[in-house]
């Protein structure tokens, strides 16, 4: 777009990339592919779909990857998910029920969106995968040959892009992925509930009131009588992990012209909005992913 990153306009396209990603966590599609392979329920679809790319993975890899998860609850789909199906199979099964999910939810603006596909796929394909494990897998995949198949994978390929990056950016402030989970709620961002926040990672409230005492204990957190609040240092904390995310997450957008990366958030918004809307993702959700309003 310009030879310098554009961190609004990151975020302006996670939202949309993001919401057309996510149908996979939300939409029953993908939870009746998974049992067809032999799943216990959602959880072993997820981890299966979700890890497949990096292949036969143990947990540990997994747990580094996904970077947000507790280890006891990682261990209890992986690699069991791998004696369900092979991960070919589940990479199969999660895009044939994403192209199902988002056909039924909006057939004529997924095809629409389609158009977008060799934009996206340069900026892909431009971005840098170094120390991006989830990016790295999703891109040595083969791109599918049909459309709306192929978009969603493309779109996952930047939203992975962009979740490693925001990993690195925690880390890099001395942060795991619990301590992120903390800071989260205690800011108020995406309106998640703690209960929410923790019992969707499988923390138990032990791990998430000894992350929350090491915080305090770094001045970032402050506890009130409603809750636990960020000090201004802990705000100080997540503003540069966001910025550090938008930014990183900005980079390959180097590679077309602004006006692509307009035509890319005009062709996704009203996709985008219609599975906001259609009540497939619910709001506030576990991944704190806020709606896009209808055009």
């Amino acid at each position: 777009m310009t030879d310098r990153p554009d961190p609004d306009f990151a975020r302006q396209v996670w939202l949309r990339i993001e919401t057309v990603h996510a149908v996979t966590y939300f939409d029953p599609a993908p939870v009746e592919a998974g049992r067809a392979l032999g799943s216990a329920g959602f959880w072993q679809t997820y981890f299966g779909m979700r890890a497949a790319p990096l292949g036969s993975v143990g947990p540990t890899m997994v747990d580094a990857s996904f970077a947000n998860f507790a280890p006891s609850f990682v261990r209890r789909w992986v690699p069991g998910a791998w004696v369900v199906a092979e991960p070919p199979a589940w990479v199969a099964a999660r895009s044939a029920s994403a192209v199902e999910a988002l056909t039924r939810i909006d057939d004529a603006d997924v095809r629409r969106a389609t158009s977008v596909n060799e934009l996206l796929e340069a900026v892909s394909s431009a971005a840098d995968p170094c120390g991006r494990v989830l990016f790295a897998a999703n891109q040595d995949l083969e791109l599918p040959d049909e459309p709306v198949a192929r978009l969603w994978q493309v779109c996952t390929n930047l939203r992975e892009h962009r979740g490693d990056g925001h990993v690195a950016a925690y880390v890099a402030e001395g942060l795991c992925g619990l301590d992120a989970h903390v800071l989260l709620a205690a800011s108020g961002a995406g309106t998640t509930a703690v209960d929410l926040q923790r019992g969707a990672r499988g923390w138990t409230v032990d791990d998430w009131e000894r992350a929350s005492s090491a915080l305090s204990e770094r001045g970032l957190l402050e506890t009130r009588p409603a809750g636990e609040i960020l000090t201004e240092a802990g705000r100080s904390v997540r503003d540069r992990i966001e910025l550090a995310t938008d930014r990183a997450a900005s980079a390959p957008w180097a590679a077309v012209p602004a006006r692509a990366g307009q035509r890319v958030l005009a062709e996704l918004t009203p996709l985008a909005a219609a599975i906001a809307g259609s009540g497939v993702i619910r709001f506030p959700n576990p991944i704190s992913l806020p709606p896009l309003a209808p055009t």
